[in-house]
Formats: C-alpha cells, sequence, structure tokens
C-alpha cells in the first residue's frame, strides 16, 4: 500500500533511487567487481561486459533510459538520483577493478575512471542507441557475446601491462 512505502521511503526521489540502485544490484551485482584469483582478467571482464550488456538492453533499463531522455531539463534531481544510483555507482564500481588489476599488473591503467567510461561506452555502441529510439529490437544473445568479447580484446590491447 502506499502507507507502507511511504513508511520505508520518505519521498518519491528516496523511492526511485532505490529501485534503480536494485535493479543495477540485481543486473550488475557487486561480485562481478572483486578481483578473484581463480578467474583472470579476461574472464572478469567478459563477465562484466555481458552483465553490463544485459542490463543496458534489459526492457526496464531502455524504458527508464526513454523516461529520463523525456524528462531532461525539466526535473535535475530526478537526473541527478538516477546517474548516482545506476551509471555512477557502476563506474565506481569498474574504476575500483581496474585499480586492483593495475596494482596486481594484469592491466596498466593510468586512469582507472576515464578507462571505465572507455570501456562501458564502447559496451552500449551504436546499438544501444538504436534500440533505445526504437530502430531495432534488443540483439539476441549470441550477438551479444560477440559484442563483449570483442570489446574486451580491443579494451585488453589498449590497457595490456607493460612488458617486464
Amino acid at each position: 500500500s502506499k502507507q507502507t512505502i511511504y513508511k520505508h521511503f520518505t519521498d518519491k526521489e528516496t523511492l526511485f533511487g532505490a529501485a534503480v540502485t536494485e535493479c543495477c544490484a540485481q543486473m550488475l551485482p557487486h561480485r562481478l567487481f572483486e578481483p578473484a584469483e581463480d578467474l583472470p582478467v579476461r574472464g572478469a571482464l567478459l563477465g562484466i561486459g555481458r552483465a553490463f550488456i544485459d542490463l543496458m538492453m534489459d526492457e526496464r533499463a531502455i524504458a527508464l533510459h526513454r523516461v529520463m531522455v523525456s524528462q531532461a531539463g525539466q526535473d535535475r534531481r530526478l537526473a541527478e538520483i538516477f546517474f548516482s544510483a545506476g551509471p555512477r555507482a557502476a563506474l565506481q564500481e569498474m574504476e575500483s577493478f581496474l585499480q586492483a588489476a593495475d596494482a596486481e599488473g594484469s592491466l596498466r591503467v593510468d586512469t582507472p575512471a576515464r578507462a571505465a567510461e572507455h570501456f562501458f561506452s564502447m559496451l552500449k555502441g551504436v546499438r544501444h542507441m538504436h534500440v533505445l529510439v526504437g530502430l531495432s529490437a534488443p540483439p539476441p544473445p549470441a550477438e551479444r557475446d560477440a559484442h563483449v568479447s570483442e570489446i574486451v580484446q580491443m579494451f585488453l590491447r589498449a590497457y595490456a601491462p607493460r612488458p617486464a
């Protein structure tokens, strides 16, 4: 009921932020960004990339992106809540992952925040825009996997560790 919801969330903005946070946590969980000794950096990047592209192509995420774009310039607070709960949180997780990979020597990443932006932007690519504006449907899983593999390969070449 409305009363129960407002008992847990003080206002609509808090509820919205919690909903975005929960959706991202389910589809792009924190554990993906935790370094694992038994998983090489390539495997970790593939896992992060697949989860991210699945999130970006999810019908709920597409609908939310469309709403956010339609509200652009009208409600800055809502945009800030969305960005903080979703994109900024994912970027910070990725930045931490890349810092750890740099520290252990599996990647050479001088600016982890920028590298995180590069990784996610390459994954979204033009296809995400096509889906957002209704020019195409989300790609099937095999096409997503091929795209993620290609981006991970480019990313690994760009951020290869320095020779010993």
